[in-house]
This record gives C-alpha cells, sequence and structure tokens, in this order.
C-alpha cells in the first residue's frame, strides 16, 4: 500500500527539541517532507537564520523521519503544496494566530482540493530557536563574529532592501539592534549598523580627515559589535596606503565586519559633503582598481564584501566618468557600488543606476541619502539600489538634544524643565540589567 505523504514547513534553524518532536509525529502519518524555508522567505517575518539554506538542508536531509526536502521559497505554502499535493499538513498549533493566521487558511482552503488534511500537533512549550541563539551569542561571542561576517552577503541575497544606520557607540548599537517599528507591510528594523569616520572623529571631537587611528577605531568597533548581533559596514574612506590595506581588512574581518567601503579619492579626505571640493582629488582609475584588487586579495572570505565609493558627481565629473569607473571597479574585483551624491535629489543617482544596471559588470548598489533625504525607500528600490545606509543620522540626534540639554539647564538654573524632553533614567537602566 502506497505510503501518504505528510509536508511539513520548517525553518529549522537551530534544531531543537520541538522539530524532532513535530517530524517525529508527523512521519507516524507517512513519508515526511521538508518544506524548508529558504533564506529569502525567512527574511519576510524575522532575522536572517544563523545557517544558510544548504547547512539546513544537510542537517534536516540526513534525520531518519524526513523522506525527502524541497525549497519553500515565500511564506506562502500553496506553490509545493499544488506541485505535491500532500495528504496530510502538520504543523504546530501556535500558527492560529498571529503572523501566519493567513497563511493557516491559505493551507486549509488549498488542500480541501484533493481531500487534505491540516494536522496540528500542541506547540512545544519553553522552547525557541530564537532564544538558542540568543544563549549561544551571550556564550559563544567570539565564534559568532566569525560567521557575522557572512550576514550581510547573505542579507542581499536573500532581501529585497538592507536598510543599515550609524551606530558610533554600544548604546547606539543597542538602539539599532531593539528598534522595530510595526507597519502595515509587516514589523519594519535596521538589518546592520555603520562605521562612519565622520561620526568616529566628530566622537572624539576631531576633524573629519582621518585623524582618528585605525586601532582607536577598530576598538570602538569591538565594543559595538560584543553586545550586538547585527552585521557592520566599516567606512573606510580612501583605504590609507595600499600597502596597509591588507592589514585593515584581516583586522575588520577577524572582529565580525562583514563589508568594507573604500572612496575613490586621494590625499587628505576632505567630507564629501562640503560644497567646496577645489582641493580634493580623485584616484586615476588604474590606481584605485590596483587598491581593489589587493583588497579582494586580502580577504579570507569571500563572504566580507569590498564596496568602491564613486566620488564622480561629488567632484563634478559627471556620469560618464561614473559609469567608467564603476564598470573598471567591478571587474577590479569589488562587490557593490556606493555612488555618491551632494545634491538634493536623487536625478543623477538614479540615472547612473538605469545605465549601470544594463551593464555586464554590474554590481549591487548603494545609496546614501543623506543630501536627498526626502527620497523614499521604495522609490530606491523601484530604480536598482539594494541598500541604503543612514549614515550620521544618529550621532546628528544626540548633538542637537545635548545641546538643548545643556542650554536649558544654563537658562533656567535646574534641570526639571528639560526632563519631559529627555529619557528618563528607568528607559537607560533596562540597557544595564
Amino acid at each position: 500500500m502506497k505510503k501518504k505523504i505528510v509536508y511539513v514547513c520548517m525553518s529549522a534553524d537551530i534544531l531543537h527539541a520541538g522539530h524532532i518532536n513535530i517530524l517525529e509525529r508527523a512521519s507516524r502519518l507517512g513519508n515526511v517532507v521538508v518544506g524548508l524555508m529558504t533564506d529569502q522567505a525567512i527574511s519576510y517575518y524575522k532575522k536572517i537564520p544563523f545557517l544558510n539554506y544548504y547547512q539546513r538542508e544537510i542537517v534536516i536531509r540526513n534525520l531518519n523521519m524526513v523522506h525527502g526536502v524541497v525549497p519553500q521559497n515565500t511564506m506562502d505554502y500553496r506553490p509545493n503544496l499544488r506541485k505535491i499535493k500532500p495528504d496530510y499538513v502538520v504543523h504546530g498549533d501556535d500558527w492560529k494566530n498571529g503572523v501566519l493566521k493567513e497563511n493557516r487558511s491559505q493551507v486549509i482552503k488549498e488542500i480541501k482540493k484533493w481531500s487534505g488534511k491540516l494536522v496540528e500537533f500542541p506547540y512545544t512549550k519553553n522552547v525557541s530557536s530564537t532564544n538558542l541563539k540568543e544563549s549561544f551569542f551571550n556564550k559563544n561571542f567570539y565564534s559568532f563574529n566569525s560567521n557575522r561576517t557572512s550576514l550581510l552577503k547573505r542579507m542581499i541575497e536573500a532581501k529585497k532592501f538592507v536598510r543599515v544606520i550609524e551606530a558610533h557607540s554600544p548604546l547606539a548599537g543597542l538602539i539599532v539592534e531593539n528598534t522595530k517599528v510595526k507597519k502595515k507591510t509587516g514589523d519594519a528594523d535596521y538589518d546592520g549598523m555603520w562605521s562612519s569616520s565622520l561620526t568616529e572623529s566628530l566622537l572624539r571631537g576631531k576633524p573629519d580627515n582621518q585623524s582618528v587611528e585605525l586601532s582607536t577605531r577598530i576598538n570602538a568597533i569591538n565594543e559595538v559589535l560584543e553586545i550586538t548581533t547585527k552585521p557592520m559596514v566599516f567606512d573606510a574612506d580612501n583605504g590609507g596606503r595600499v600597502e596597509h590595506l591588507p592589514f585593515t581588512i584581516k583586522s575588520l574581518e577577524r572582529q565580525g565586519v562583514s563589508a568594507i567601503i573604500i572612496e575613490d579619492k586621494i590625499g587628505l579626505k576632505k567630507n564629501s559633503l562640503f560644497k567646496n571640493q577645489k582641493n580634493a582629488k580623485q584616484d586615476s582609475i588604474k590606481n584605485f582598481c590596483k587598491k581593489l584588487e589587493v583588497a579582494t586579495k586580502s580577504r579570507k572570505s569571500d563572504d566580507f564584501l569590498i564596496i568602491a565609493r564613486i566620488e564622480s558627481f561629488i567632484l563634478g565629473k559627471g556620469i560618464n566618468d561614473a559609469l567608467k569607473r564603476a564598470n573598471a571597479y567591478s571587474k577590479a574585483g569589488a562587490d557593490g557600488i556606493l555612488i555618491h551624491s551632494k545634491i538634493d535629489t536623487p536625478k543623477e543617482i538614479f540615472k547612473f543606476s538605469k545605465i549601470f544596471r544594463k551593464s555586464k559588470n554590474f554590481k549591487f548598489l548603494i545609496a546614501v541619502p543623506s543630501s536627498y533625504s526626502k527620497t523614499y525607500e521604495k522609490d530606491l528600490i523601484r530604480n536598482g539600489f539594494s541598500v541604503v545606509i543612514y549614515a550620521n543620522h544618529m550621532l546628528r540626534a544626540s548633538y542637537l538634544a545635548m545641546n538643548q540639554v545643556a542650554e536649558s539647564i544654563l537658562k533656567n538654573s535646574r534641570s526639571a524643565n528639560i526632563e519631559k524632553k529627555i529619557s528618563s533614567i528607568k528607559d537607560l537602566l533596562k540597557y544595564s540589567l
């Protein structure tokens, strides 16, 4: 007699007793086919998984109670159900409410077409992949960092859009880590952190001209990464001397940083948002390509991303120069392109992306909308950008608030007048527990 087919969908990032329990019970009904959620599917409703799809597939496929594994590419079960036409769909009873409620209704309606049945087993309490991952991170920080490096690359491959914001301190890192808002399209949060050379300099009261030593910045990064789990992107300005670049790359990779962004300017740094760029110079394409080649050869893993930042628009050289550089940098090994602009609209970067997307050398694009801040993320997505970096907003917010507090106390000779406009001690103490 032909055995029944049983479909079980799971992410199985970290296999635990709950997974084993449901698979064992499902196997009593027939041959279990696991619809293993891809990284992309998981990223729709929670963080990118700790293990990638292929690592998770190996684990699940080798379980005795599993007959087969197929990828489930979205939260929607129906495409796989139509192909497999299982006799049973098995799930824990925890999806009757919450984010999967609609999926449950879709499954019931779909399998009814061939008289399939939904079987729900009690949810295994007090066990959660999310909690297990948090526990693992707290106990195995250094092991986690080696895996963290790959997170940004996996996010870019799996998600429609990656959102990064500046984190100039461990406290800023915790805010980035924990901030989440509910929107009609689902929960929104930040995917990663930006280590900005501008904010690192200003935080120390120094000019933004590479006056902060690399060792100081590495220590600052370590403090942020020690208490967070999101990937970090490092702002390397022009990368310094090409002979020193391998040391920089290896130091960042060792810390768990996911990417380095190197701009194609030379000489003493001048912030790109200054209107007057009179003495700023751009590197030759040949020299910068050599720098990119050294950077790519220096990394231990291809998961560590090398991103080229093009300053052609900043220096008034126009779109043809920017496109020429983008193609050359891509061929030299850049994994992504940050096209920079200081005008108040995205007009020139959108024109650039429209042409560059047609190139055989196309690499993913990054936008930094510091000057064109009215631009919505949906417009960046529509114009081919995969990553946005909010490069200095956390420090700008801190600076404004601190000025207001300092002035209010002097003006009123007491702090009571400003208390309602600042965080309570209670709010801050939650980070000291």
